[in-house]
């Protein structure tokens, strides 16, 4: 059992007695060299800072360190994007017990008067300030996690580029410490260095983000615009992607493979359709490769890019519960793609030939599911006047997997 200790802002003398015993009573200490400095020091005690990189040494560690008398050192709640969510991960909840301290997200709702149940919360720890996009709306209040002195500016810098450049930034240093600060600008402001005061941003610092009301955004719901996202034109188009993402059925926690990617527009509206969501978008051309990365920074979510051929980059992926095949559709790649599904997964295959027709209609007759012929017609000036000009209609099957 590894106990994990959450130290508060105020230091090691706030800890309650109970805690501040057990930190005693440890054979080994461990923590950053910030937090180890702030326990009294003990002769009997072995005291080890974590790896840098803290995750490929971690194993290496945890077996010096042996199964008994460990206490793991935290800041505030471990469990806010902290080592203790880390140390449940790889241990598992039984070899791990949490003692939390407050945390820094309720010290900050505390300063700005927010409740939890008006608040968005994001860890910019290890992300892109881009992570904060799908929580912006008008009158959002978001409280972020900074990565360090430089995150606030950054994050000031983004939302400009949003055209949220009225965006209220209240900059909260140090919190709950003797040295904790506060100042509150407009992004736009930040964003070109412009801070009340001339002490600088301290390290450790959380941002309030406010934003006003009577702003511009595309929201996250299926079918954003088209020019949201880059593209060469290989795109799957807003109608029949929203479609494409309504039969995909995003859930909390799942995985999207998107095979056959183009620009990665699904597995971005996958990703920003429900919370903790992830995909694995693969997709044979270099330059469109590119161009899902870029996507998927610029909305901020977790698309991991495989530039090659589908059918081979199969055994790199890990298990979906969702798989999207929106161009280059095979006999093998449907049948590979329907092994790799858990029950209750879902497969959707869209396509325009009539050859990859045959192949749908002949799966959907092996496996059910449902056929759907969707073609849409948009207005576009045909001389003086409006006239409807149809696309390629596209032909969707959607099946989810049933308990074999």
């Amino acid at each position: 059992m590894i106990d994990v200790v959450g130290v508060p802002a105020e230091g090691f003398h706030a800890l309650p007695p109970a805690h501040r015993q057990r930190i005693a009573a440890a054979r080994t200490l461990v923590g950053s060299p910030r937090l180890l400095d702030l326990v009294p020091p003990d002769e009997g005690q072995e005291r080890r800072v974590w790896p840098s990189p803290m995750l490929p040494g971690l194993s290496d560690l945890l077996g010096e360190l042996g199964p008994d008398g460990v206490v793991v050192l935290a800041t505030g709640d471990p469990l806010v994007s902290g080592v203790g969510s880390t140390l449940l991960r790889v241990l598992g909840a039984d070899d791990v017990r949490v003692h939390p301290a407050v945390s820094s997200v309720a010290l900050a709702r505390a300063r700005m008067g927010w409740s939890s149940e008006s608040t968005d919360v994001v860890s910019l720890v290890s992300r892109s300030v881009y992570a904060v996009r799908r929580h912006l709306a008008p009158r959002a209040r978001v409280v972020a996690l900074s990565a360090g002195a430089a995150t606030p500016a950054e994050l000031a810098r983004m939302l400009v580029d949003l055209g949220l450049g009225k965006t209220s930034m209240t900059v909260l240093g140090d919190l709950g410490t003797a040295q904790e600060s506060r100042f509150t600008c407009a992004a736009g402001e930040l964003a070109l260095g412009i801070m009340p005061g001339a002490d600088g941003i301290p390290a450790l610092n959380i941002v309030a983000l406010e934003v006003p009301d009577g702003v511009a955004l595309w929201g996250s719901s299926p079918g954003l615009p088209d020019d949201a996202f880059a593209h060469d034109g290989q795109i799957t188009k807003r109608e029949v992607r929203a479609l494409a993402v309504a039969a995909l059925r995003p859930m909390a926690g799942q995985r999207l493979w998107d095979l056959g990617a183009g620009s990665g527009s699904v597995s971005v509206e996958w990703c920003l359709a429900a919370p903790r969501t992830s995909a694995d978008a693969v997709e044979r051309d270099g330059r469109r490769a590119e161009l899902v990365r870029e996507n998927a920074a610029t909305f901020g979510v977790p698309i991991t890019v495989i530039e090659g051929d589908s059918m081979e980059a199969l055994d790199e992926l890990r298990s979906p519960q969702a798989v999207f095949i929106g161009g280059g559709a095979t006999e093998a790649l449907i049948h590979a793609a329907w092994d790799a599904l858990a029950p209750f997964g879902r497969l959707v295959v869209h396509c325009v030939t009539l050859d990859t027709e045959a192949l749908v209609v002949a799966a959907q007759g092996r496996h059910g599911g449902d056929l759907r012929r969707v073609s849409i017609e948009r207005a576009e000036p045909l001389g003086r006047h409006l006239s409807w000009k149809p696309a390629r209609p596209i032909v969707q099957w959607s099946v989810t997997k049933a308990v074999s």
